[in-house]
């Protein structure tokens, strides 16, 4: 069966909190859901603020090779005036060839909310209907509180849909507006509704109860032939129906086909596309794109995913364009350290005890709040080291930060360093916007005269983690740090009860490790006699 795909991330997505796009951002994303695949998309609502009205007249402009574009709003406010109702003739001078418009099929709303008699909302959706398929436009009638109109009314919210049907509707969508339904009345209730209306049926769900995707998938089995959501889930309140998980349920689960989808290994980038335009952090937890939807930890899965990786996957990654991962963890076990290090296109010999210590270091570190899933780079420094590969470009003898502020003080963070590169010293002082950063200029400033290339990296992101909450200021932190050169990022980490001496653990593997990496470039290291984690 061919499902179309109706796409609304860029007007009902952009009612979810913290969500906000430009129009430019709303062309980028237009753009991508059509080489996607997506059959429609939903543009705004051009009556309700000059920003979509903006979209909708640059969107005219776009080159789509797939999809249609569609606007929303509603069924005129007053039966008096249907013909001059600014709403309507917004939607028509929006000139998309597609109009979407809700009416109310919940009793209560109508005659409450509205007003109206039933005759009335009839009329009102009839009406309204009519004068945009008049002006030549595809109309889809979205049928607003649907499952909860059924249960409560179902011959009122019969009629409803049925007036929208003879009126020249060509898709009745129901709407689990509230997203209170379960998938057992949605399944009843869209088969009821496939036997009463000559159009075909589309499901639009809200995931105000966690279902809108079970509701989704539910809603297709029973009939429905259209599936409105959003990319990612975004949307007023708990979100809408997310198409990035419904999709890949769809095309690998039921063999459910999509007109223009050719290419669901495009899933995964698409899903973080739409985040970056949003400037929100990718969700990790996601199910198929998530960086931990394929992630493995403890060791017995490990082991098993390396022989027959179904065993704890539903479906390959790569199917969605995503990859499998290994993390390396005090649940760690020998399968994971044999996974990274092949992951790392590290050779490993044929020596247990070498594993076994890896494993107990590995563990003992992660014991004292020591985190590698965010940091492998450290871990790849420590493997290396382990198998004879690696030794630090430079260490640390001395460090001293001063901090000074006070009402009548000028306030000053100043990092001093005692640097040792091979039989060379340097002493480097520097101020910053605060002692992290002071550090960090410092041991950049001490290493450029021996390594000029770091002057191509910088630090993008630092995170610190109070490990024992109940030891107050006593307490030990963990620091993560990513690190970029424009090209590739890496992230590392350093424990102390002292965030300072955290931090500069963490920076000095990042520099390490681009050294390590860039080694052709770089000077030999010179081996120290402490290891990487306490030099």
């Amino acid at each position: 069966m061919t499902i179309e795909l109706y796409d609304t991330t860029l007007r009902d997505g952009t009612q979810g909190e913290h969500i906000n796009l430009s129009v430019q951002d709303k062309l980028l994303i237009a753009e991508r859901l059509d080489e996607f695949g997506v059959d429609y998309i939903e543009g705004g609502w051009p009556s309700s603020n000059p920003k979509d009205e903006e979209f909708f007249l640059k969107a005219r402009k776009l080159n789509l090779r797939h999809a249609r574009m569609a606007a929303f709003g509603s069924t005129a406010r007053a039966l008096d005036n249907i013909e001059g109702d600014p709403n309507l003739l917004g939607l028509i001078g929006s000139e998309t060839p597609v109009i979407t418009i809700f009416g109310k099929t919940w009793k209560a709303h109508s005659s409450k909310g509205l007003g109206l008699s039933d005759d009335e909302n009839a009329e009102l959706i009839y009406r309204s209907v009519q004068f945009l398929v008049a002006e030549g436009r595809e109309v889809f009638f979205d049928a607003e509180h649907f499952f909860d109109g059924w249960k409560d009314n179902a011959a009122f919210a019969e009629r409803m849909i049925n007036a929208a049907v003879e009126a020249g509707a060509s898709r009745i969508v129901l709407c689990d507006t509230n997203g209170g339904s379960m998938p057992h009345e949605v399944t009843e209730i869209v088969k009821r509704v496939r036997e009463i209306v000559s159009v075909p049926v589309g499901i639009h769900a809200h995931n105000d109860s966690d279902m809108a995707v079970a509701n989704s998938i539910e809603a297709v089995r029973a009939g429905a032939t259209q599936v409105q959501g959003t990319m990612n889930g975004i949307g007023e309140r708990c979100g809408n129906a997310n198409l990035v998980s419904i999709i890949p349920n769809l095309m690998l689960k039921l063999d459910s086909e999509f007109s223009n989808v050719r290419d669901l290994k495009q899933l995964t980038s698409m899903s973080k596309f739409v985040y970056e335009i949003l400037n929100l952090p990718p969700d990790s937890k996601a199910p198929f794109v998530g960086k931990s939807a394929f992630a493995h930890k403890g060791g017995i899965h490990v082991s098993a995913v390396m022989k027959e990786s179904s065993l704890y996957e539903h479906i390959d990654p790569a199917l969605v364009g995503n990859r499998q991962r290994v993390l390396v963890s005090e649940l760690a076990g020998q399968s994971n350290i044999r996974y990274k290090a092949q992951e790392l296109g590290i050779p490993l010999p044929d020596d247990n005890s070498l594993f076994r210590n890896l494993v107990n270091q590995i563990k003992k570190l992660e014991h004292q709040g020591y985190q590698f899933d965010g940091a492998e780079a450290s871990f790849e420094l420590i493997l290396r080291r382990e198998l004879g590969q690696f030794s630090p470009y430079f260490e640390v003898l001395e460090s001293k930060v001063h901090i000074e502020n006070g009402l009548d003080v000028r306030a000053v963070d100043q990092a001093v360093l005692k640097v040792a590169v091979g039989d060379e010293v340097e002493m480097t002082v520097s101020d910053g916007d605060g002692p992290v950063n002071a550090l960090d200029k410092a041991l950049r400033k001490a290493l450029r005269g021996f390594y000029p290339e770091i002057r191509t990296i910088k630090l993008i992101d630092y995170k610190v983690r109070v490990l024992e909450e109940k030891q107050g200021t006593s307490a030990k932190v963990r620091v993560l740090i990513e690190t970029s050169d424009g090209q590739t990022t890496w992230g590392t980490v350093g424990v102390s009860t002292n965030i300072i001496e955290a931090s500069l653990q963490a920076l000095k593997d990042s520099l390490n490790y681009y050294l390590f990496t860039n080694h052709s470039k770089a000077t030999t290291a010179v081996p120290a006699e402490e290891a990487v984690r306490n030099s």
